[in-house]
């Protein structure tokens, strides 16, 4: 992993840096304007330029982009474009291995796979232990392994340490690279030491000052470091910190965010079991947990994997198939339902054509509060009494939207059917299933959550057999007793 290297500052110049005297090229503009994301232009040089079979010209292209474009740049490109692509900056790839680090997983897999494992090491050297981390972590054994043979003894002994600890925990989110001092030390002191000192991080928000057992004891700012004498003693300044949160190893990465979100933290130290430094989390670690798991929840919740865009035909489709049965046993559930009112039907068309008005509004109602609901037990704001008050306040609103939707569409059907009381049987349905909608959105995820079963992944399957069932039910069970 890189050495946080610093240098004396240079002076500042006030003359405006020299224009540069080259003119413009295609390879200038890698961005749209205004929009921070690759030009799609650049992605139909590169094509170009491989059909044309002009490897210099890709060259200067790929030159010129910042990593997280070229990382773009490979997710677009087809498989056999991107293989050339990465033909042409392999040695590079021993210098910049942050490219890596951009890649999605699908994306990223492919390319370790074309790389050797003494290239993957050169790479890894250049990165933080949190992000080698990353990348190696779902490699099979003997790659991984291969690779940690290949790295100096101290970045394979903190990698291996990572490893130790369970995946998704805060152990395999920290980074290793963190500063530490000594209380009894000088704010002067403590500043030429870090003048002095080759092997800082790259980057860093806070001193961690430690005991001499080199447990935390504060997370001192730079903003205040900085803004304190050479004479101050960094003990001095804890007084005046606030009180520090220090993270157990083993912890989850979802309450590690939590933590982060709650407190307003820039970053915080790891400790093992016995309460000593080992890492520190910064938040640019979190946000991207914090993507991860909105991401996971939201695939979950629509039966997909994150690899689906690029992954085969074949595969897809297989991951897809087991939730697309769930989905169709459900609908027989329904359309037995429906079958139990058959005459009813037959005497009363108009019932056909309003079933699915009533399906959707408590299909709708129901993801609402459910959507609500899940995002609560994911940040921890439904717990306990809250729990209650989100039932209570989500039967609430479907009393009220009830009501006013029962308005609506018994005005409408009375009127599209001329007839009163086919719009009364939809009112009176509309009211109990927005009734029931609410009510299940909301005491489906917390029995999940209650059973220790994901919300995120089994609730909306529960969901939609509940309303389309009680939503049939309730209408057609109305309109036999009423019309006929």
């Amino acid at each position: 992993m890189s050495d946080g290297r610093t240098d004396p500052a240079e002076p500042a110049s006030d003359a405006p840096p020299p224009a540069d005297p080259r003119p413009a090229t295609d390879t200038d503009a890698v961005t749209t304007e205004h929009s921070h994301r690759l030009d799609p232009e650049v992605v139909d040089a590169v094509e170009t330029a491989i059909d044309d079979a002009r490897l210099e010209t890709v060259e200067k292209i790929v030159a010129t982009l910042h990593t997280a474009d070229l990382a773009d740049l490979l997710t677009q490109l087809h498989p056999d474009d991107r293989h050339t692509v990465v033909a042409v900056i392999r040695p590079s790839l021993r210098i910049d291995g942050e490219v890596l680090t951009y890649l999605d997983a699908d994306v990223r897999d492919d390319m370790l796979g074309l790389l050797d494992a003494d290239e993957i090491a050169g790479a890894l050297k250049e990165l933080d232990t949190d992000d080698a981390l990353g990348l190696i972590t779902d490699l099979d054994a003997d790659k991984r392994q291969a690779i940690l043979s290949n790295l100096p003894v101290a970045a394979r002994r903190l990698l291996q340490e990572g490893l130790s600890f369970p995946e998704y925990s805060a152990g395999r989110l920290m980074q290793r690279e963190f500063v530490a001092l000594p209380m009894f030390w000088t704010v002067g002191k403590a500043i030429d030491f870090l003048r002095q000192t080759d092997d800082l991080p790259d980057d860093f928000y806070q001193l961690f000052l430690v005991d001499p057992t080199f447990r935390p004891v504060v997370g001192l700012s730079l903003s205040r470091f900085l803004r304190s004498k050479r004479s101050v003693r960094l003990a001095d300044l804890i007084a005046e910190e606030e009180d520090l949160r220090t993270i157990p190893a083993t912890l989850d990465q979802e309450e590690v965010a939590l933590i982060f979100r709650r407190y307003g933290l820039v970053s915080a130290p790891v400790v093992d079991e016995a309460g000593r430094l080992i890492g520190v989390i910064t938040f640019d670690d979190v946000v991207e947990v914090i993507d991860e798991e909105a991401e996971d929840d939201l695939l979950k919740m629509g039966g997909v994997q994150e690899d689906d865009l690029g992954s085969a035909v074949w595969t897809t489709t297989r991951s897809r198939f087991p939730w697309l049965a769930v989905n169709l046993l459900t609908a027989i559930v329904a359309s037995l339902v429906i079958s139990i009112f058959d005459a009813t039907i037959e005497q009363v068309v108009a019932l056909a054509v309003l079933m699915p008005i009533v399906a959707s509004m408590g299909g709708n109602a129901g993801t609402q509060a459910l959507t609500v609901t899940v995002r609560g037990l994911a940040t921890k704001e439904i717990t306990g009494r809250r729990a209650r008050k989100a039932v209570f306040k989500e039967s609430a609103v479907g009393v009220l939207n009830g009501l006013a939707f029962a308005a609506i569409g018994s005005l409408v059907a009375a009127a599209w059917f001329q007839d009163v009381l086919i719009g009364g049987v939809i009112g009176l349905a509309m009211i109990v299933t927005l009734v029931v909608a609410g009510l299940s959105g909301t005491l489906i995820p917390l029995a999940l959550d209650r059973m220790k079963v994901d919300p995120a992944v089994a609730s909306s399957v529960f969901l939609t057999t509940v309303t389309d069932v009680v939503g049939f039910m309730s209408f057609l069970g109305l309109a036999t007793w009423i019309l006929l």
